[in-house]
């Protein structure tokens, strides 16, 4: 598999800094995620530019250990990317002290059993996310881990997008007045494996793996309102199995179990109203593949993954109903877009850099596996609207 990485940074000064080396047991990087975005799209560019500014003329240079079920991929990532550690067995590395991070991109259902086994074995740990398939389990790591003094992260990527970045600001920034509604839109057709591969692993879609898109997107959903918007207070779902049989990687068909549509309404603090549709069965006419429309008394703004456009209400049209003639109007040319004032890095690196900066220095770093464990609270609260066909009110975690 070939991916294409940063070029090395050539700034003498920094090069010239003194290199403190912190090993990264990587556990997962043999699939899809792990691979393209941790492993070549973050921490090879961050050894290829020397490592990262942590100050008092030092770079935390990262040194990781591949860990996989696969020798022959692990051995030939390790062989593109120059890495030296590599194995099969978590065991051994886990028993190594030089390396003091525990990452796992693991599928959901061997996670919450390595983190642990990491946690007692002394590693802060980083993970994706959800972080287990229950609150109980996500809530037991947590403690485990603050028994342990370990600090810990979740991989909590879309908040380090563009679109996203430039939605917060206009947030901290008052654009919108009051908000009213958020409207989201995630999804796009996963083929069903048989005349087209599947973009998407088989075991998200049987329950019995912990499979399924609440699970998987409510995680994502719950970082987003709570660290863009505002918390989450109350949730309203309905899930659906729409394509009851797949064909897997091998060719063998299989009967899907787990939700692949979801929609859900939300209460945020403050009285928001949040609309969240999430499906990997349905086809794109929008933008991007998540989209995020904000309504606000003095504006209105719809990011994507690397874009977002906005309407002050001094520019916002007067519509009139009537749909006996055609309208002639392009409402998106009513829109601005915001500026890229900035250089965008890719949202994994980006967070990838906190964490690393957080284990080394203690600077601050919120995402952690109690953020983590929210995610898999709204995930599973949303399940038990669905099948109790009511709304579920989401309280503040207890942690103690």
């Amino acid at each position: 598999m070939a991916f294409r990485s940063a070029k090395p940074l050539q700034v003498e000064s920094f090069l010239s800094m003194a290199k403190r080396v912190i090993g990264i047991i990587m556990n997962g990087v043999t699939g899809r995620m792990g691979a393209s975005q941790h492993l070549a799209r973050s921490i090879v560019p961050i050894r290829e530019q020397g490592g990262i500014d942590i100050g008092g003329g030092e770079k935390l240079y990262p040194e990781p250990f591949l860990i996989g079920r696969s020798h022959s991929k692990l051995e030939a990532l390790a062989a593109e990317f120059g890495i030296s550690r590599f194995s099969t067995s978590l065991d051994e590395a886990l028993a190594d002290p030089e390396y003091r991070i525990y990452f796992d991109a693991q599928t959901t259902a061997a996670r919450e059993g390595s983190v642990r086994r990491a946690i007692l074995a002394g590693k802060n740990i980083y993970c994706e996310k959800p972080v287990a398939a229950s609150l109980e389990g996500a809530l037991a790591l947590v403690r485990l881990a603050r028994e342990h003094n370990i600090k810990t992260g979740v991989v909590q990527d879309k908040l380090f997008l563009p679109g996203i970045r430039k939605l917060k600001s206009l947030v901290d920034n008052g654009f919108f007045g009051r908000i009213l509604s958020v409207r989201g839109e995630f999804g796009y057709w996963v083929f069903e494996g048989d005349w087209q591969r599947a973009q998407r692993p088989s075991w998200n879609y049987k329950k019995e793996l912990d499979g399924g898109i609440i699970l998987d997107m409510f995680s994502h959903w719950r970082y987003l309102f709570d660290h863009t918007i505002a918390r989450v207070r109350t949730v309203g779902c309905i899930g659906a199995t729409q394509i009851p049989e797949r064909v897997d990687e091998q060719g063998r068909p299989y009967q899907a179990t787990a939700d692949d549509m979801a929609f859900a309404t939300f209460e945020l603090e403050g009285g928001i109203i949040a609309q969240m549709n999430a499906s990997w069965t349905t086809r794109v006419y929008r933008d991007d593949l998540l989209t995020l429309q904000v309504d606000g008394t003095l504006g209105s703004a719809v990011a994507g993954l690397r874009h977002c456009k906005t309407q002050h209400r001094v520019n916002t049209p007067r519509p009139v109903w009537n749909p006996d003639i055609e309208s002639m109007h392009d409402y998106r040319r009513d829109w601005q877009d915001v500026p890229d004032n900035s250089t965008w890095d890719n949202a994994f690196r980006v967070e990838w850099e906190m964490f690393l900066r957080h284990v080394a220095t203690d600077s601050p770093f919120p995402y952690d596996l109690a953020d983590g464990a929210r995610g898999v609270q709204l995930a599973e609260f949303a399940l038990q609207s669905w099948h109790e066909r009511r709304w579920v009110d989401v309280p503040d975690l207890k942690l103690d």
